[in-house]
């Protein structure tokens, strides 16, 4: 995906997603998560149903403290990474590594096992934005 296509899909999304937000005037609810490890935290930002039945837009800021890696996981639908500080690594089940500095975005399919990893020498972090099936919990730790 070229930048300027990456981009449109930011704007879409994240206006989708702040229409979402606004038009909802309950707090955002918080799928249930473990923390996973010390320096990786996940802050919910927005939740809402969407217009297709059986499918939800949550998201979510992530946090990543220097050399923190998430563990292997998957979602239950679509995820946009978009990278609002710092320098992160995303390795794709199947896929080479792609490397991401603040303003790229990536998408990553249903279902696909992946790991992020920042490799910068400060914090990093993500805007995540799932489209996922509703109900479902949104990780799912891979082995």
């Amino acid at each position: 995906m070229n930048q300027l296509s990456a981009a449109l899909v930011l704007a879409l999304v994240t206006g989708l997603a702040g229409a979402v937000h606004a038009a909802d005037s309950r707090p955002p609810q918080a799928p249930s998560m473990q923390k996973w490890q010390k320096g990786l935290s996940r802050t919910d930002l927005a939740q809402q149903a969407l217009s297709a039945p059986g499918f939800e837009l949550i998201q979510s800021r992530v946090d990543f403290e220097p050399g923190v890696v998430s563990p292997r996981h998957s979602h239950p639908g679509e995820e946009v990474a978009f990278v609002i500080e710092g320098v992160m690594e995303y390795q794709l089940a199947g896929r080479p590594p792609v490397v991401l500095k603040a303003g790229s975005s990536l998408v990553i399919p249903a279902g696909t096992a992946h790991v992020a990893r920042n490799i910068g020498a400060g914090r990093a972090s993500e805007l995540a934005t799932y489209v996922v099936k509703t109900g479902a919990p949104l990780v799912k730790i891979e082995k």
